[in-house]
This record gives C-alpha cells, structure tokens and sequence, in this order.
C-alpha cells in the first residue's frame, strides 16, 4: 500500500506518517516545508524498511500540484490512501485579522484540499480499494464567533466528505472524516489550547493515538471519527442546543481564550 500524505512536517502529518510506516505501508510525503519533510522522511528510513518518496509542494498553486503528480507517475507511484492533513488558522476575530489571512483559510483548507484530492484519485491504483481521510474538525459542528472563517472552511470538508464518499461508492472508494478536538501540533497551537485552560484540556487530543485510530477506522470503512468520548458528546450536543445558545457560549469561552493568549504574545 502506498499512502500520500499532505502537510507531513507538521505534527499530525508527521504522526500520520510514522504510523503508516509502522503498518509497512510506503509513503508519498508533501510539505511546503522542504527542510521539514527531509527530517520526517530520515526519521522513518532509519526505523523503517519501506519506501518513502517526498517531494515538496504548496498545494494551494496548482503548478506545483502539477509537478507533484508528475513526479508521482515518472516514478510510476500508484495511490492505496490520500490522508488530506495540510491546514491553517489564524488567531483573532474577522475583522482582527488581514483579509489575506482570511482568504489563505480558504485556499489552504478548502481549494486546494480538493485540487489535491481531484489529482490523487487520478493516479490511485485501479484495482482494489482507495482511501481518503480529510482532516475537518471539531469546530466544524458549530458556528464558531472569533473562528468563523476556520469553522466554516472545516464544515466544507464535512459536508464534501460525505457527500463525495456516496458519489465514490460504486468506484470502490473509502472515506473518513476525522474531527478532532485541539491538538498539539505546533508552539503557536499548544499556547492556543492552555489559554482555553480546562475546556482546552479536556478536548485536546494525543496526535500519535488519532493517527493510530484513524488509519484503522478507515480502513475498516468507517464515515466519521470524533477523537475521544468529550468530543463526541460534544458532536451529538451540537445537533440537540439551538444554535444561537450555542454561538454565545462559544464566543464567550473563545473571547477570555484568546484574550489570555494575545496578552501571552505581547509579553
């Protein structure tokens, strides 16, 4: 099996990585971050005995996507699962922040997610199964006050997700949603979540137990994965509380969060 993972520097992307190779599986590793993926790809090779292929990429311009594909069919590399990981947010209400931010959510998280997807289905290997995992999120049950741009591009992906596993069935397609709470995969992430103080901490979500969990859940067909029993309690809340209660204690919580995290920033 062989296995294309986008943003595989970071955290998750990185977890996701060591878990595949840890199954034996072969891996495509893209990242914009070129120095980054080197590390990643050395790290498996001296604990692995498999093939990792890298090749860096910002997915969110499509001549490198291009170029990205190219090298995937010269080195005549066929796809078994695309695990969609590669994401972005910006700290900071809507009009707090530059709109170039604003757009670069949309871009990363929704546009070239699925160029990236539309290129991969084009090289996975005709027979047997194939695997998609997009990274939405927790928030992408709610209407999020001060992570609107961020909640709104990850309930795209729930939705897409969906919708695109029944429109794939009948080509022998598999696709899970994963939907976790926060997440430490960077520094600027981390102070995020202790700024959120308890509610931070009890949705937060190991990355090396999601990675394992979610590999396992796709290939065992399942649709959606909510890390963590506060997370999935919290996903079946959202479709029980109105949505106006919901957005005010939403922004509530965020507003004394980001406040503790903007002043952290400022020391």
């Amino acid at each position: 099996m062989t296995v294309l993972i986008t943003g595989a520097s970071g955290g998750l992307g990185r977890a996701f990585a060591l878990e595949c190779a840890d199954r034996g599986f072969d891996l495509l590793l893209t990242d914009i971050n070129a120095e980054g993926l080197e590390r990643v790809k050395n790290g498996i090779l001296r604990q692995y005995d498999v093939y990792v292929y890298t090749k860096p990429c910002d997915i969110t311009k499509e001549n490198e996507v291009d170029a990205l594909i190219n090298y995937a069919k010269d080195a005549n590399i066929k796809l078994d699962m695309l695990l969609n990981v590669a994401g972005i947010d910006y700290e900071g209400g809507f009009t707090a922040q530059s709109f170039e931010n604003i757009t670069k959510i949309l871009r990363v998280n929704i546009e070239a997610t699925l160029r990236m997807t539309y290129q991969a289905l084009s090289i996975r290997r005709k027979t047997g199964k194939f695997y998609i995992v997009f990274v939405s999120s927790l928030a992408s049950m709610y209407p999020m006050p001060l992570k609107a741009t961020y909640a709104a591009s990850k309930r795209f992906l729930f939705d897409f997700s969906l919708a695109l596993a029944q429109e794939l069935k009948s080509q022998n397609v598999k696709i899970l949603t994963l939907c976790p709470g926060g997440m430490p995969t960077v520094p600027s992430c981390i102070e995020a979540i202790k700024a959120q103080g308890f509610w931070g901490e009890i949705t937060t979500n190991a990355l090396e137990k999601v990675a394992r969990r979610t590999i396992s859940k796709a290939l065992r067909g399942r649709n959606v994965y909510f890390p963590g029993v506060i997370n999935r309690l919290f996903s079946m809340a959202a479709r029980i509380v109105p949505f106006w209660i919901i957005t005010r204690l939403i922004y509530s919580r965020w507003q004394k969060a980001q406040a503790k995290w903007i002043a952290k920033q400022n020391i």
